[in-house]
This record gives structure tokens, sequence and C-alpha cells, in this order.
């Protein structure tokens, strides 16, 4: 896509979702060939102005911009009519403070800062981070999630100045964009030591290109297997594309604008403890890095979070703990297990069988029973289950 088109669609999407917010209206911006620019509901964007029946009866205004004439149209949220007047002298007023916005010099390296500061929890209410990610072009609405990409080795090696690291920034910063098609879909900037922060839409429907049936839908790992593979593919593609390997980390989802920090916590200590215990040029997250979550996380909250989501499909099945009980009481010795839980040996490789299916984790092997001793104990410790034998 030009550039052209690129910047058009930006200032379209500005006005679109600042226009919607003032007249508590659903907004879309519509070429003359009646596609749908930009929308207040961004699963609009693309569409066809034909397949909208619920916009037949909006008010149109005149859009203009680079040489490109469009409409935006409004309909409000309640029974009150809209002013035309009232709704051309606010699309002209937010067209405005697009147009500056988009022209100031360093309008990305503000938006790199404000990710910064977000993604680094020095927060403000929500309500001025929001206005204030508007003014930038970006959506905060949608669930994200953080995806951290460490291009340091392509940033910052030697003979890099700050321009060339600038110029290289935005390189990969254009490679996330053509993947994941912005602004609708993912948020991303540079913010500073070779780090990329992704801010990644993460609800089902955003991730339909990569979920699988039988995804996790629970708490706050929902969707990381989806989002797993969308970052295997991002760090492909960027391979291909800047021809270098990068290494990454993607954290989980968590509520809030203040999520958004905790996300990229998680997101930082994935990329740190996975990289060293498990080498770059890969993607790394908390759920995958084993027993060095328990040891190398100082977070009490993330490793409970971590232990609930290791042994939420037993949760259903006071059986199958029962017997990991017994299991650990006996060191691990089969035979002396079954004699405690008062079963033959071929019911607990059952049920030993069903445990590994069920969470991935055999209790026959060192590392997994580690991981799956240390999560009883920490639910045990917070509350959450009875303790283990």
């Amino acid at each position: 896509m030009p550039v052209t088109d690129l910047r058009f669609e930006r200032i379209a999407q500005m006005v679109s979702d600042r226009t919607a917010e003032l007249l508590a209206a659903t907004t879309l911006v519509v070429s003359p060939e009646g596609r749908v620019v930009a929308s207040s509901r961004h699963e609009w964007c693309g569409l066809p102005l034909t397949a909208l029946e619920a916009m037949a009866d909006a008010l149109a205004v005149p859009f203009r911009f680079g040489g490109q004439e469009s409409r935006v149209l409004i309909r409000p949220e309640g029974e009150e009519p809209l002013s035309p007047r009232l709704a051309h002298g606010v699309v002209e007023l937010v067209l405005g403070q697009a147009l500056m916005v988009d022209r100031l010099p360093g309008q990305q390296e503000l938006k790199n800062t404000f990710i910064h500061d977000l993604l680094r929890g020095h927060l403000q209410d929500e309500e001025t981070l929001l206005r204030q990610a508007r003014i930038l072009g970006m959506d905060l609405g949608p669930p994200r999630a953080v995806i951290l990409i460490d291009a340091s080795a392509y940033l910052l090696g030697p003979g890099q100045d700050a321009d060339r690291v600038q110029q290289r920034a935005q390189l990969v910063v254009g490679s996330v964009v053509g993947f994941f098609r912005l602004p609708n879909d993912s948020i991303c900037a540079y913010i500073g030591e070779g780090e990329v922060a992704v801010l990644k839409a993460s609800d089902t429907r955003n991730l339909s290109l990569w979920a699988e049936d039988g995804d996790g839908d629970s708490s706050s790992w929902a969707n990381l297997a989806a989002l797993k593979r969308a970052g295997n593919a991002l760090l492909t593609h960027l391979h291909t594309d800047l021809g270098t390997p990068l290494t990454m980390g993607i954290g989980r989802y968590h509520r809030g604008l203040g999520g958004l920090a905790r996300s990229y916590r998680d997101a930082r200590a994935a990329l740190s403890l996975g990289s060293r215990l498990s080498g770059e040029h890969r993607v790394h997250t908390l759920d995958a890095l084993g027993i060095a979550a328990f040891v190398g996380l100082a977070d009490e909250p993330t490793k409970l979070g971590l232990a609930q989501h290791l042994l939420s499909p037993l949760d259903g099945e006071p059986e199958l703990l029962g017997t990991l009980e017994a299991f650990f009481a006996e060191d691990c010795r089969p035979l002396a297990a079954a004699r405690r839980l008062g079963l033959h040996r071929n019911t607990l490789n059952y049920r030993l069988d069903k445990i590994t299916s069920l969470t991935g984790l055999n209790p026959r092997t060192f590392d997994h029973a580690v991981q799956i001793r240390l999560a009883l104990l920490i639910r045990h410790l917070q509350g959450e289950a009875r303790p283990p034998l």
C-alpha cells in the first residue's frame, strides 16, 4: 500500500474515532468507491458500504484530505437527532487536530515515548491515557497483550549512530506493520535498548488466523497458544524481511491499561529467562520455561497464575490430583504409589497417562514432575488447593 494511502487511512481513523467519542455516535469514513476506509467499529474497515444496512440513514459529512474526497457517516447512538451543522463543525475540528498531530516532525518519537512510559507503568488516569493515545492515532480499547522483540543485535551493532538506529528501528516497525496490517490490529513502537514492543490485539477475533480447536480460554492465559503461533509467524517474517534472526518474548493479556505494563513484564521475563536457558532466535513464553519460571521469577502472583494455569486441566479431576499426591509421597515410585492408593499398577499408569494428556506434563519425567510438584505446592501455600502429601 502506498505511503500516501497509509497516511490517509491513519488520518481517517483518527477522525472517525474522535468524532465517535465527541458525538456519542457510530462513525465511518467511506471512499468514493464505497469502501469503508475507517470506522469506530474496526471490524467494518475494508467492507463495502452496501453491506452495512445499519448506516443507511446516517448523516453524511464531506471529508477531504490529500486529494481524496470521501464522506464521514455518523449515526447517533441515542434517539435525539444530530444537528448537521454540529456534525460538520466537529469533523472539521477533529480533522484539523489530526492533521496538526500528523505534521509533527517527531510524531513517531512521541508515539514511542508514550508506549515506553505506558509499558513501564508510568500511568496517569485511564481517561487521559486513552485521549492521548487517540491523538497519536492509537486505539487502546481492544484487549491487548505485549509481544516484545529483542532487536538489539540488529539495531545496536558496532558503528550504529543514533540516526542509523532510528532508521533501522523504523524498518523493524514497518515490517511488523506489514505483517499485522496496522493500525486496527496492533500497535508497534521502538521503546529503546534494542526493544520493539507490539501491543497485539489478543481477543479471539483478532487471533482467528492463528487459533486452533482446543486452545485455552481462561484467565490471563486465554489465547496464549494463538499468540505464540502469531509470534512464530512474525519471527519468520522478520527474519525474511530484515535478513537477520531476532528473539521474542510474549506476555499474557491482563485487564485494563495497567495490564499492559504487567504483560510487558511477562514478556520481558520470558525473553530474558528463555534466551539464557533455551537460546536466542526463538519465541519465549512463561508457560514454556518449565522449572525456570518458578525459580527465576520474583513475582509471586505470576508464579501463582502459572501454577493455576498448569494445573487447571485437573481442577475437575480430584481423583487425578489424589493420584499425584500419592505418587509424589512415594518418591515417584509407581508400585509404591499403586499400593498406597490400593490400585493395580495398570490403573495407576492409566491415570498418569491421563494427567499427561490433560496437562502436557508427564509426572514420570524429572523436569515435569518438579513443575507439577511446585505448582501444587504454590497453590497450597496460597490456599488454592489441599496440601500435597
